[in-house]
């Protein structure tokens, strides 16, 4: 087929720093709020790191990360999205003076990148609060946190000047309502908080979030800067008015982080639900005007749509990583996600159309057990044809897209080599096209082997997505 993908697309892979470096505690890093999550995102913290989070070592990318960027180049990447640890730079986050090693490493790392050609897209907070902002200001509900958060972008807005045109500010940031502890740093248990707390939280993020684009505008005038989102498109489980109703509240609740980020205004849909649930929310006159620094483009994250019911008793819970109600029509993987590539078609288009920027799909994978073969030549691989299909038929969807004439800057697959998972915490849920051998048991070599994934990327880079089935 005709290549339908710009010429200057962005192929690449993502990865965040807590499910990959390791090294949690080496060269000055502070722990962060990942440090004593060893089981997930639903999992219950625990009051120092314990040797049964995998996320202590990781796959060991700190020591790594010349043979993993090495094998990147391979297979083409243009892009590599990639998230700053936060407690290595500031390992309590509230000092004035950044941890000069903890700087150093991301030298190193953006070095390497562009050795091989490879632009760095930055996540600066990636599920990565320092564990001190956490416990001693309760994390995004302390107005503080805000100024600690500029303070963190300005410097290494300053450090990385000429070596990062892209950056995010927070990764997935409506999951905060979700997973408090791990997106917002609150250390107050999720049962416990109102919606007040939580809404307020929000209003701190997003107010620092403007504030790191205004610096990075003021700092990198040449880059850019985005916000980040879990997508999911929320379908009426039938055409029910009620039904329809119910979809499109659930969409609104995903849609005011983006329209508050890319419009720089708290939509008036807001006003109705703050009122029905008593939020008043403390903005100053500095909030509002901080709020209108709005973002160059707009990244999301995609695994999954949703349906919704104004039926409350057909909520399982099951079937999507949000609840919702299961989609009779898709099949889902082992973990229970539903796939469904057109849903990825229809959500890059709604998007578009609501804020005629640019869009830049920054997480898409498929996680499952991977079976590691030894082939009749010795050499060791995947059979992920189940991997293969799955983004070839997301990639098809993007290219229909561009078709719709939706503006897309590029797309990272997630967890490019294998990683830690963030809502189980464990490594069996492999999304790589590069298999690492280590095991939930804390066994293995951390060999890296390419799965039969790899080439096919490699192919679908090369010929700029002309290739795809």
């Amino acid at each position: 087929m005709m290549s339908k993908f710009p010429k200057d697309f962005l192929w690449g892979g993502a990865i965040a720093a807590n499910q990959c470096e390791g090294a949690y505690n080496e060269d000055g890093k502070g722990l962060s709020v990942e440090d004593v999550a060893p089981h997930g995102w639903k999992g219950l913290p625990t009051s120092e790191p314990t040797s049964d989070n995998m996320k202590l070592v990781g796959i060991d990318f700190y020591h790594r990360y010349k043979e993993d960027i090495q094998l990147f180049a391979e297979m083409g990447f243009k892009v590599f999205r990639l998230s700053i640890a936060w407690s290595r730079i500031f390992p309590q986050g509230d000092e004035q003076a950044p941890n000069e090693k903890g700087l150093e490493f991301y030298d190193k790392v953006f070095d390497e990148c562009h050795k091989y050609g490879m632009e760095p897209l930055v996540t600066l907070s990636h599920y990565e609060t320092p564990l001190h902002l956490s416990k001693t200001y309760d994390g995004w509900r302390n107005r503080k946190m805000i100024g600690f958060f500029e303070h963190y972008a300005r410097t290494v807005f300053t450090r990385y000047k000429g070596k990062v045109k892209y950056w995010l500010t927070f990764n997935e940031i409506n999951s905060i309502t979700h997973a408090p502890f791990l997106s917002g740093g609150i250390y107050t248990p999720k049962e416990k908080l109102s919606k007040q707390d939580l809404y307020q939280a929000i209003h701190h993020e997003l107010v620092a979030s403007a504030r790191a684009v205004k610096a990075c505008h003021e700092i990198l005038p040449d880059a850019q800067i985005g916000c980040m989102i879990l997508g999911m498109p929320v379908y009426p489980l039938t055409p029910a008015p009620a039904d329809v109703l119910a979809a499109l509240q659930t969409e609104r609740e995903n849609f005011f982080f983006s329209d508050i980020q890319v419009r720089g205004t708290y939509p008036t849909y807001a006003e109705r639900f703050f009122k029905e649930h008593d939020i008043c929310l403390d903005i100053t006159t500095q909030d509002q005007q901080d709020l209108l620094e709005t973002v160059d483009f707009i990244s999301f994250s995609y695994y999954m749509s949703t349906c919704e019911s104004s039926d409350p008793s057909l909520e399982t819970g099951e079937g999507n990583i949000l609840g919702g109600v299961p989609n009779p029509y898709l099949k889902a993987s082992e973990w229970g996600w539903q796939i469904d590539p057109e849903g990825l078609r229809y959500y890059l288009n709604i998007l578009y159309d609501r804020y005629q920027k640019p869009v830049f799909i920054v997480e898409n994978g498929f996680g499952a057990v991977d079976e590691l073969i030894e082939l009749k030549d010795g050499t060791k691989t995947v059979n992920d044809d189940y991997r293969i299909d799955y983004l070839n038929d997301h990639l098809v969807q993007v290219a229909e897209a561009i078709e719709d004439g939706v503006e897309i800057m590029g797309y990272t697959s997630w967890g490019c080599i294998d990683l830690v998972s963030f809502t189980t915490a464990e490594l069996k849920k492999r999304y790589g096209f590069i298999y690492v051998d280590r095991h939930d048991d804390g066994t293995g070599t951390l060999n890296r082997y390419k799965k039969k994934s790899f080439n096919w990327y490699k192919e679908v880079i090369a010929t700029n997505g002309e290739s795809l089935g």
